[in-house]
């Protein structure tokens, strides 16, 4: 299963407008991704109220993972490069 870890950039965390990008991001993939922090459950990176849920942080470490397909590989890098800005601007 392809798996990325990434800090969270946006100075406010994943708060409701990042975590919408985030989301848009992931639906757009079409794959099913979760997304994790340390000490959480992992939940549906395609849900804007789970990824919300997490209080994913500014600086917090998150880990994506997928199942195994064609693409993973690339849609995950693909949103590891998007956590990884500044995304309130």
């Amino acid at each position: 299963m392809p798996q990325r870890t990434v800090a969270i950039a946006s100075q406010l965390g994943l708060h409701a407008r990042p975590a919408a990008l985030f989301v848009q991001a992931v639906n757009d993939s079409g794959l099913p991704v979760m997304v994790s922090r340390e000490g959480h459950k992992p939940v549906d990176a395609r849900s804007v109220l789970s990824v919300m849920s997490m209080g994913a942080k500014h600086g917090e470490t998150v880990t994506l993972t997928c199942e195994e397909s064609e693409d993973a590989d690339k849609v995950l890098d693909g949103l590891v490069e998007m956590l990884s800005k500044e995304l309130d601007t």
